[in-house]
């Protein structure tokens, strides 16, 4: 039976409903995590350590995408609550114009200024040509990756996450393949798992804007609309904690490679991007619960269903309790089976990699709260407050944290960082959860 935004919902229909979006999100971050797998093993430590140097400052550039999806998706959904389904359409239309724009512009200036950029963040020798030869390819195809996170948040505003789990498990597929075929059997090295990636964004992009621009069955379609300036900017501030969150995850991604080069030079940094990997998995599913439930959130309040928003956001908060616990104990358990995968050739990397997964697992306890409240006012129209919770918890707490803590307990400092941080930030949500109930009436 079609579950439908209307709906009221249980426990069972609600994850059933965002079942296939966390699945996606899942899927995601592991075909990322096989491009790391493929280049660690086949390629070796340093290029596997500038992959993950630059790749902060390629998820900056791609974060357009993340925040017309859930901007979008927001006011879409909105709007399709109250009624009018055409000018959802057109929205729709615009936000996916502006967005296959906005890719051609920001990837031409990012492929002019990317060894700059990498040089400044520390890169030198051959991690830097390895940086710039990776970062390169992966910028041809930026625009159609920025479609990929975009559509991620519409297939399931247009009733269709079983198709966008669908694309998604394409474009992994694809991923994974070519980097089974170009680095490990054709040998290609860091370009090739560079090209498997772009290859896979291309299926992530180009197959949903092929559906949409086609007669379909969801309740959006690509279709002929005007310059809206005023939802252009309302869906930019909607997504603007999105757009905060991946930015600031990057930034501080950065900051945590300083740290760590200086505390522990390149097995430090291969070391954090082990730790990256698996925090994108796991993470992936407080993500994909947030980002499944979000347009039927905004959906209830335009309608102005103020019970069933109440009956959501209880149910949701039961949810991600259980997901959190039961990620801790996943991390801990899976611990030294993940760091043999990645670095199990080097024994003193694999030791370092293992020390800080034990601490760093602690954060899933906390992190998933933060994230669902920031998805939560983001459903309901509050770009600020989503914005703030956002901004502390990826940056601010998070800058704080790798840079105290560090002088207090050395390398051991970079990893509790991390906790601390998400520690806080759920402390903050919940206060503003609190804070706000009488406004939405939840």
């Amino acid at each position: 039976m079609k579950i439908q935004l209307s709906d009221s919902f249980n426990y069972k229909k609600l994850l059933q409903f965002t079942f296939p979006s966390i699945i996606m999100m899942i899927f995601t971050s592991i075909y990322g995590v096989v491009d790391g797998f493929f280049v660690s093993n086949f390629v070796g430590k340093t290029p596997f350590a500038a992959v993950n140097f630059i790749m902060p400052f390629l998820m900056i550039l791609g974060t357009v995408g993340f925040m017309f999806g859930t901007g979008g998706s927001a006011l879409i959904a909105i709007t399709m609550g109250t009624g009018d389904k055409d000018r959802a359409r057109r929205l729709f239309s615009l936000f996916i114009y502006v967005s296959i724009l906005c890719g051609i512009i920001i990837g031409a200036v990012g492929f002019l200024v990317l060894r700059p950029v990498a040089a400044w963040l520390g890169a030198e020798g051959e991690m830097l040509d390895n940086c710039v030869i990776y970062g390169r390819v992966i910028l041809a195809a930026l625009p159609a990756l920025i479609l990929q996170y975009e559509f991620q948040s519409f297939f399931i505003t247009a009733e269709k996450p079983k198709l966008g789990l669908a694309v998604t498990v394409a474009a992994g597929v694809t991923n994974i393949i070519l980097d089974a075929l170009l680095v490990g059997v054709l040998q290609f090295g860091l370009t090739g798992a560079a090209v498997a990636t772009a290859f896979s964004q291309a299926v992530g992009g180009i197959v949903p804007l092929i559906y949409f621009a086609r007669p379909n069955t969801s309740l959006l379609r690509l279709t002929r609309t005007k310059f809206d300036g005023m939802a252009l900017v309302k869906a930019c501030v909607n997504g603007s904690s999105e757009l905060m969150s991946n930015i600031s995850m990057s930034v501080v991604g950065m900051l945590y490679n300083g740290q760590l080069m200086k505390y522990a030079g390149e097995d430090g940094v291969a070391a954090y991007g082990v730790l990256m990997y698996v925090n994108m998995i796991f993470l992936a599913a407080f993500i994909g619960y947030s980002v499944g439930v979000a347009p039927v959130i905004g959906y209830h309040y335009g309608a102005g269903n103020h019970q069933e928003l109440k009956g959501l956001l209880k149910k949701s908060l039961v949810l991600i309790g259980i997901f959190s616990v039961g990620m801790l104990i996943l991390a801990e358990g899976l611990a030294r089976p993940l760091a043999l995968i990645f670095v199990g050739y080097d024994r003193e990397l694999l030791d370092l990699t293992l020390r800080g997964f034990l601490i760093y697992s602690f954060s899933f306890l906390f992190a998933g709260l933060a994230i669902y409240g920031s998805s939560f006012f983001t459903a309901l129209g509050n770009g600020l407050v989503s914005a703030l919770i956002s901004f502390l918890r990826t940056l601010v707490f998070q800058v704080a944290a790798v840079l105290i803590f560090p002088l207090i307990w050395g390398l051991d400092g970079i990893w509790f960082s991390i906790v601390a941080a998400e520690l806080v930030a759920a402390a903050v949500t919940v206060l503003f959860l609190i804070g706000m109930r009488k406004k939405y009436h939840y």
